[in-house]
């Protein structure tokens, strides 16, 4: 096996926060070597161009608080970033409803009685609060009321996760929506907050013009100027390491070939429990099991081109309607009118959740985009008869899923990683953490301020209000 040339740092994956420890490390002249396994860079967050349409693998706002994350994003696209009009609602009933929930909006859809009940519901809640918060079920109702949690928020969230609410941990709901509640949305309507303080609320984003897979090219080719390699197609296959740290890696081209690299520093956004699985000499069996129990969700993307006029104004709608499979829709003229070149035709997302090896991940292409018509018909937003194009894309492992089991496994991977001095995880894959975007990023360009000789915590990114701050103790 051929070795090669010892560099400063090895990043595994060019998603949002491979790419941005890239750039920070680039920028202060450190040999930087990227592997990555697909063949296009962005992680979950690239832009697949099918006969001059683009379809996004999911949303992505380009919203953040963090300076530095609008800085690398704001010279990186200059005028082709373009500012657009947020809006995305929840599809129930055959009726849509603002999100986040505006009460007189939820009154006039659900009908004067219910929202009484609705309201007596979320009365009894703050008399009687639930004492534990463990649950996504038990923190949600403490917030909004059992009866809203039933209408706007048990069956779209068990569509994404697949198991019931009672088994998701309440740390994801505190990660997703921190900081709203039936008392902030009233609020919020009667008084608009423009602190941006509740980060759900926000009423406008930033977004490339052709989508954010864009931005990551354009990312990525800067890396390249300032001399870091990107290796697209490339896997790693072996991580070997002393016990405390890693010493080098193998990884294997779309040929098969196998090479050795070295560095003197690692970075790993490839998902946290196939880095734990990939170290050698094999690691504790403590480690090894509880890396196995960590599962992802993933999703599948019907991407459809149709003939005719924009069905809805949002860039997505939830759809919580029970009766079908289908958990999302993103309709790109919406997103940027540059995404879809005929002007005659739209673009949507139909999105479907599913976990790996499940009948739904397994079902042919042909009968995905026949089962996402059906349904698309079904709920009275878009007709079969239309269609004219498809295709199928599907993504593993994109949701980390926070199931009664994730504290004590994901606390005994970290207490296994954290005697590795010379290698650190990032991003949504690498730190089984369900990050936003611009979170995955403060992670990348944070772990290579560690390398020149910060010292942040990033896991504390995405976990308080205090994320920006650098962590002497640690």
């Amino acid at each position: 096996m051929k070795k090669e040339e010892k560099v400063d740092v090895i990043i595994f994956g060019a998603g949002p926060a491979g790419l941005a420890a890239a750039t920070k490390l680039g920028q202060n002249d450190k040999k930087v070597i990227v592997f990555e396994k697909e063949d296009q860079v962005g992680g979950i967050s690239k832009t697949k161009e099918y006969k001059g349409y683009r379809f996004d693998l999911g949303g992505h706002r380009f919203f953040t608080k963090s300076k530095e994350v609008n800085e690398l994003w704001d010279e990186t696209l200059g005028k082709d970033f373009l500012k657009r009009p947020r809006l995305s609602r929840i599809y129930y009933r055959n009726k849509f409803f603002d999100y986040p929930v505006k009460p007189m909006n939820a009154l006039k859809g659900l009908g004067l009685g219910e929202s009484f009940m609705i309201l007596g519901s979320y009365i009894k809640v703050k008399i009687f609060p639930s004492k534990e918060e463990k649950n996504f079920e038990q923190w949600v109702s403490n917030r909004f009321g059992k009866r809203l949690f039933n209408h706007f928020f048990r069956a779209y969230t068990e569509k994404l996760w697949g198991i019931p609410c009672e088994e998701i941990q309440a740390e994801w709901a505190a990660q997703r929506i921190k900081g709203l509640s039936l008392s902030s949305a009233v609020k919020n309507a009667l008084f608009p907050d423009k602190s941006g303080k509740i980060k759900t609320l926000i009423d406008e984003f930033k977004y490339p013009k052709y989508g954010p897979g864009m931005m990551y090219e354009k990312i990525a080719e800067n890396v390249g100027k300032m001399g870091g390699k990107i290796f697209k197609n490339t896997e790693v296959v072996k991580i070997c390491h002393n016990d405390s740290q890693v010493e080098s890696v193998v990884v294997k081209d779309k040929s098969g070939k196998e090479k050795e690299y070295k560095a003197d520093h690692y970075l790993s956004s490839m998902p946290l429990t196939l880095l734990v699985q990939s170290l050698s000499p094999d690691v504790p069996k403590e480690a090894i099991e509880a890396s196995k129990g960590l599962t992802y969700r993933s999703f599948i993307t019907v991407s459809v081109i149709l003939n005719g006029k924009n069905p809805f104004p949002d860039t997505w709608v939830y759809i919580h309607s029970p009766e079908v499979k289908m958990g999302r829709i993103q309709n790109f003229k919406s997103w940027s009118p540059f995404m879809v070149p005929d002007k005659k035709h739209i673009a949507l997302g139909l999105e479907y959740f599913a976990t790996e090896g499940d009948d739904l991940w397994d079902m042919k292409d042909k009968d995905l985009i026949e089962l996402a018509l059906n349904e698309l018909e079904e709920i009275h937003l878009g007709k079969k008869k239309n269609y004219i194009d498809g295709f199928v894309i599907r993504v593993p492992k994109a949701y980390p899923v926070y199931d009664s089991t994730y504290p004590e496994n994901i606390k005994k991977v970290r207490n296994f990683l954290d005697k590795f001095t010379n290698l650190q995880p990032i991003g949504r894959y690498g730190m089984f953490k369900y990050n936003n975007m611009d979170h995955s990023i403060l992670t990348g360009l944070y772990a290579a301020e560690n390398i020149l000789g910060a010292h942040y915590n990033i896991w504390k990114v995405n976990a308080d209000q205090e994320y920006h701050e650098e962590d002497k103790d640690n």
